[in-house]
């Protein structure tokens, strides 16, 4: 057998157990994802159940959401400190067995604890999944790979509101919860097999882990998301207090990270400037992705008066393109540089928001959907490309704390996102009456809302350029 021979049979199975290992982690970050937009459908369904008024039922979406923001850095460095994997097979545990206690809530308050719960198990699958990309596949392919979690989550986002739907339709509510078991035992199975096993040791220094800077972080995250969520976006005395109490969380983390032996972020960090740079640009355009999700709902029932199966329809055109696009756009940051690759989707994402009102007051729907479809499009290709240059970035030992970071910035763009354009669209609109929308008042609050995301996606580039111009500098 020649040399060339012996590679080949040497690479196969390792090639094989990398595939198989991307199947456990995409599946994991689907789980995640459908955790996220499932339970949204099942309100209305949530709300006759347990005789509860909307504002109450909301909470099953927003512990989990709070849940995840709070954690999910915290779950990165454990999972630093712990092993990755061994931390993911626990993160997946939690989400299953959190997923049967949502379907066997007796009241609504159980729910809502058992998606918290749900919430932490999310976290952790989020962080880990991400980090563990650089373990499983050659550093080469590592585009690709995230290109491929980019899809999986679209998949997981946009699949949610149809298959809560009918399982709901054959099952009632706790059919979409009780879908995760099969799931989770998969995704467990898969991850327990084919991912490498961690190298760390169990046993965990007493100064390893700084648990006083991830409890303050963590109630500082969720008073922010808490501030950001309630009350719809009107903000005001509550709003108020949450905001202040973030601050005074933040002010209180800096000092005490400053002053303990293991800080779980360290100043060095952010002054990476390819790892602050990648962090600010997520956040930036996760709300500009939020801004299609919040204002484009009211938008297209009042311009072009569709219903809400119809609208929903539209609305999933944006993650079905995201979902096409993942791994298509891994392959282009592999082939030509995550950092070109990450400019060229903000210019995507540049020219369907700046072009998405104008065209589709000329086009109608035809034209909304095409303006949507650069921007979900130049996201993809920006997700995969920021994704990679900024775990390529991190070292191995700080992997997870960093995949953590990541998440959060996307997350807590995606609650800022949520709040700012909705309250941005209503300003343009000049009503908060959004049961006789004029087509008028529609397009005004769609302009205001896409210049402002505009100019989000265009501050987003220009720190791309200045981080790329940095990066080729000797």
């Amino acid at each position: 057998m020649n040399r060339l021979d012996s590679t080949a049979v040497v690479m196969a199975p390792q090639n094989a157990t990398a595939r198989w290992a991307m199947a456990g982690l995409s599946l994991s970050m689907l789980l995640s994802s459908l955790g996220t937009s499932i339970a949204n459908v099942a309100l209305p369904t949530l709300a006759a159940s347990f005789d509860a008024s909307f504002q109450a039922v909301q909470w099953v979406v927003l512990a989990y959401l709070i849940a995840i923001t709070g954690t999910i850095v915290a779950a990165g460095r454990l999972g630093d400190v712990l092993g990755r994997r061994r931390l993911l097979l626990g993160g997946i545990t939690v989400f299953t067995v959190a997923s049967v206690l949502c379907s066997l809530a007796p009241s609504l308050w159980w729910l809502i604890g058992a998606r918290g719960l749900q919430g932490v198990g999310a976290a952790m699958m989020m962080s880990l999944t991400m980090a563990l990309v650089g373990e499983a596949v050659p550093k080469e392919q590592t585009g690709r790979a995230m290109g491929l979690l980019g899809t999986m989550s679209a998949v997981g986002t946009a699949l949610g509101p149809t298959l809560g739907g009918l399982l709901i339709a054959a099952g009632g509510w706790e059919a979409i919860f009780l879908i995760k078991l099969p799931l989770g035992i998969a995704t467990l199975i898969l991850a327990q097999r084919c991912l490498a096993a961690d190298a760390r040791p169990v046993a965990i220094p007493r100064t390893a882990f700084d648990t006083t800077g991830v409890v303050v972080l963590a109630l500082t995250l969720a008073a922010y998301a808490l501030a950001m969520t309630i009350n719809k976006g009107s903000y005001g005395l509550i709003n108020g207090m949450l905001l202040l109490t973030a601050l005074v969380g933040g002010g209180l983390f800096v000092w005490l990270e400053a002053r303990t032996q293991a800080p779980l972020l360290q100043p060095a960090l952010f002054r990476q400037r390819p790892l602050s740079a990648g962090f600010a640009m997520s956040a930036l355009v996760t709300a500009v992705v939020m801004a299609t999700l919040v204002v484009g709902p009211f938008y297209l029932a009042s311009a072009f008066e569709l219903d809400a199966a119809r609208v929903g329809l539209v609305m999933s055109s944006g993650p079905l393109v995201a979902a096409l696009s993942g791994v298509p756009a891994g392959r282009l940051v592999d082939r030509f540089g995550p950092q070109r690759m990450a400019v060229a989707g903000l210019v995507a994402m540049l020219l369907g928001a700046f072009t998405l009102p104008p065209l589709s007051a000329s086009l109608g729907l035809p034209g909304y959907v095409s303006a949507l479809a650069f921007i979900t499009a130049g996201y993809a290709l920006f997700q995969a490309a920021n994704n990679t240059a900024v775990m390529t970035h991190g070292s191995a030992e700080q992997r997870g704390l960093v995949s953590g970071l990541l998440n959060l910035s996307r997350n807590l763009g995606l609650i800022t996102g949520a709040s700012l354009m909705g309250a941005v669209f209503v300003r343009g609109a000049a009503t908060s009456d959004f049961t006789a929308l004029a087509p008028q008042a529609a397009y005004a609050g769609l302009t205001l809302a896409f210049s402002v995301a505009g100019a989000f996606v265009l501050t987003a580039l220009v720190i791309a350029v200045r981080s790329s111009a940095a990066a080729q500098r000797p």
